[in-house]
């Protein structure tokens, strides 16, 4: 089957998708009650949808189309809300976060749907292990070469994603010394990592029509990419970020792709090439590791720099697209966050320090998703 035409959608718009931790509110662990709080859920009239995830214990929402920032933020207060109100009477709370503090991999249990079955079948205990959280940003573009331009260009800014929404430092009762150590489970899939060099839509179908043909693949969803095109929408999807602790974080994050993109495509700062690969894998690594005190090396000048050091340029940069969209409130929640140089894995860290358990932390992070702003 060929890789299907791309459907056109409105530039710039804006989907976001949430996984979602369901936790037990006695012992702070993971609770596989998706399926009770689905049907709870079937005839809730909200903006956009909540479907179930690989295992029992986490679910996912997604909003509609959004114009910008705004939208976003309105679109997930509302679903969480609607969320707390359908967990609360199955005594099961809910939070973000990239992974949970202790549960244990071995206890998870895989969601009765084919598709998960496949991937199950497929990919054995790492379907088990793939019970971490990630935000998902879609962008809208007007056409295939545009996407694929926007999505080459993107990738240089892969690390600003990861250590923005970084908020995985615990792995099994651990502390992982990693920002973000969800994208360790992500990065063990052989078809995760950077799509293929390419500008053109012509020559993307091409590659796929070769994956196919290999058995490997069937569709846009087979690919674990960091960003990938995903034809049937008319977007770009960027999948490298943890979820948030909070509806707020997420839809800052969700602006300053938008303005990202925008500021891109505008003024097309920069000039993708395949030689951008070269130092990927390990700009990704240090971002992952540490966070916005990561070390990369711009692809083109070979430049060492703290990513840290740099952000906050790109964030005022990028203010009057800001001001355009509506996102200046976006902008500034993380100019803050990097000024602090405290982001949600710091935030979950300092807990530990302060003497809680990692149930405490987990208390704690459903107590901030909760919280109304």
């Amino acid at each position: 089957m060929p890789l299907q035409a791309f459907g056109a959608s409105a530039p710039l718009s804006l989907g976001v998708e949430l996984e979602l931790q369901l936790i037990d509110r006695l012992d702070r662990d993971l609770e596989p009650a998706a399926t009770e709080l689905l049907a709870r859920l079937e005839n809730a009239s909200l903006p956009g949808q909540v479907s179930p995830e690989i295992t029992l214990s986490m679910i996912e929402i997604c909003t509609n189309v959004c114009d910008g920032y705004g939208d976003v933020l309105e679109q997930l207060s509302f679903t969480r809300d609607a969320l707390l109100a359908a967990a609360a009477p199955l005594k099961v709370d809910i939070c973000g976060g990239g992974t949970h503090p202790f549960q244990q991999w071995t206890q998870r249990q895989i969601y009765d749907k084919p598709r998960f079955k496949q991937i199950t079948g497929l990919y054995g205990y790492l379907a088990k292990q793939f019970t971490v959280f990630g935000q998902h940003i879609h962008i809208g573009c007007p056409d295939g070469d545009t996407a694929l331009w926007l999505l080459q260009a993107m990738s240089r800014y892969v690390p600003h994603f990861i250590a923005l929404a970084a908020s995985s430092p615990y792995v099994q009762g651990e502390d992982t010394a990693f920002q973000s150590a969800r994208l360790n489970t992500v990065f063990a899939f052989p078809l995760s990592g950077q799509a293929p060099f390419t500008l053109s839509w012509e020559e993307f179908g091409r590659y796929f029509a070769r994956m196919e043909r290999t058995g490997i693949v069937a569709g846009m969803k087979d690919f674990y990419w960091d960003i990938r095109p995903k034809p049937e929408y008319g977007t770009i999807e960027i999948r490298v970020l943890d979820t948030p602790l909070t509806v707020q974080r997420a839809a800052a994050l969700a602006g300053f792709a938008q303005c990202l993109a925008a500021w891109l495509l505008e003024e097309r700062p920069i000039k993708p090439h395949a030689d951008d690969q070269l130092v990927y894998t390990y700009n990704r690594f240090q971002a992952c590791r540490f966070g916005l005190d990561a070390q990369l090396v711009d692809p083109q000048s070979n430049e060492a720099y703290v990513l840290g050091e740099r952000l906050p340029a790109l964030l005022e940069l990028l203010m009057p697209q800001a001001e355009r969209l509506g996102a200046v409130p976006a902008l500034q929640e993380l100019q803050q966050l990097v000024a602090r140089r405290e982001g949600d894995a710091d935030w979950l860290r300092g807990l530990l320090a302060g003497g809680r358990s990692l149930p405490g932390v987990v208390a704690a992070a459903c107590e901030r998703w909760a919280a109304a702003d």
